[in-house]
């Protein structure tokens, strides 16, 4: 089951909605997050994803963080975003600019999907560690197991 955004129900743990505020007139759309409003941690680090048009047929993330808390926003076009905290997982089209969801730590995510003009923005609250991947599935759910249970 899909999920859009317009619904505004994240079922998985260590995630949700982030609502931007939106101003809009005859100049466009402003849409702002701030730290401690919206977004829910200091920003530490970003960045960006785009020239996808010719990766509609792949995939990005597939891998969870140990500790890191990041935000992540489609700023142009879609992508389907699957998330799963090791017991239920749930997949989230996503093509609203003024939305984010928050990929907390111990959430598995995997990017797939991406409309040939998508741009996608990811906000984080640590520096860039290898150490706090979890890029093989099996040790993310031994991973998940140890702090839930």
């Amino acid at each position: 089951m899909v999920t859009s955004l317009k619904t505004k129900k994240v079922v998985v743990k260590n995630s949700g909605f982030v609502n931007l505020s939106v101003f809009m007139d005859e100049r466009g759309l402003l849409a702002v997050g701030e730290v401690g409003k919206e977004i829910p941690f200091l920003i530490k680090r970003f960045f960006f994803i785009t020239d996808l048009e010719k990766s509609t047929s792949l995939e990005r993330g597939g891998h969870a963080h140990i500790k890191t808390d990041q935000v992540i926003f489609c700023l142009k076009g879609s992508f389907l975003l699957e998330l799963d905290d090791g017991k239920t997982k749930q997949d989230i089209f996503f093509d609203n600019h003024t939305w984010g969801i928050r990929l907390g730590p111990g959430l598995w995510h995997k990017m797939k999907k991406f409309s040939p003009d998508c741009v996608i923005l990811v906000v984080a609250n640590r520096y860039y560690k290898e150490s706090d991947y979890l890029r093989d599935y099996s040790k993310f759910l031994k991973f998940v197991k140890t702090v839930h249970d």
